[in-house]
């Protein structure tokens, strides 16, 4: 079957077999290998990307349910020249040590902040609750969704980068 969607502001097409999922597209076809392939079930978040808007287990959907669609995945966030908020305070709160969590968790921040610019830490870690960590655990990940959600406020915009 063939699948046409706008992954990162961009129309990519792809004939995949109807079985395929989103995560597959993305990371076989579009070659976007942020989207992790984690628990391939949807209990750990790390293939979460962001669909028309709302954050989506890309394991969970297949290809043709995203057909017409528009796709964020972490590739999608920086410019060449500038990470976006999220992922500049992700760093700067030392937030991930091995990064496998990362995309996902960051994307699911971005739908939170996209939503609701002042989260309160009960409404993040509600937002984080579908993306698993292992390393560093979530306390800096709330730190960081925190700052980034005043810099984003205080430039005067949305998740946008």
């Amino acid at each position: 079957m063939e699948v046409t969607l706008k992954v990162n502001g961009e129309t990519r097409s792809a004939s995949v077999a109807p079985e395929t999922t989103l995560l597959g597209l993305l990371r076989t076809h579009f070659n976007l290998t942020g989207t992790k392939l984690g628990c391939d079930v949807g209990d750990c978040g790390a293939c979460t990307v962001i669909v028309d808007g709302m954050a989506v287990n890309a394991c969970l959907m297949l290809a043709g349910q995203a057909d017409g669609r528009e796709v964020v995945t972490i590739e999608g966030l920086a410019t060449r020249d500038r990470l976006h908020p999220l992922q500049k305070a992700f760093e700067d709160h030392a937030a991930l040590q091995c990064g496998f969590c990362g995309p996902g968790a960051i994307l699911a921040a971005k739908v939170l902040l996209d939503e609701n610019p002042d989260p309160s830490v009960a409404e993040i870690r509600d937002a984080l609750a579908g993306n698993l960590c292992r390393c560093t655990g979530y306390t800096k990940m709330i730190d960081a969704v925190r700052e980034a959600a005043r810099e984003l406020r205080e430039q005067g915009g949305k998740g946008a980068a």
